[in-house]
């Protein structure tokens, strides 16, 4: 059973998300901003990170380059609220550190879905 980071700190994203992903089969840990995400990631015990962009504390491209940092070969999806050019280029901007997949808010179930899949390979 896959193992997901759900980093936003919009609760309500976090839920949406979290029952989505429960739904279809996988454990989901949550963490409220990129603090917490770096300091309660394990390699171990997490296959894929899915982290918002714009949060306090320390913004999804920080959280992103650290939680790389540490492991390479992590699989991350980045999401994004809002519909401004400046979000477009942050999640263009983070596909450089080696993110695959970005979205929108709101996303596309399928879309996400598929992505993790094939990250996961499943």
């Amino acid at each position: 059973m896959p193992r997901i980071l759900v980093v936003d700190d919009d609760p309500i994203s976090r839920q949406v998300l979290k029952a989505m992903l429960e739904k279809e089969g996988h454990l989901v840990t949550e963490a409220e901003d990129g603090v917490k995400a770096v300091k309660g990631y394990d390699r171990n015990l997490i296959d894929l990170v899915i982290t918002d962009i714009f949060m306090p504390e320390k913004e999804g491209v920080q959280t992103v380059r650290e939680l790389m940092k540490e492991n390479p070969d992590i699989k991350i999806i980045a999401v994004s609220g809002g519909s401004s050019s400046a979000n477009y280029d942050s999640l263009d901007w983070i596909k450089m550190f080696g993110v695959k997949y970005t979205f929108t808010k709101p996303f596309n179930a399928n879309a996400i879905l598929a992505a993790i899949d094939d990250l996961l390979g499943s």
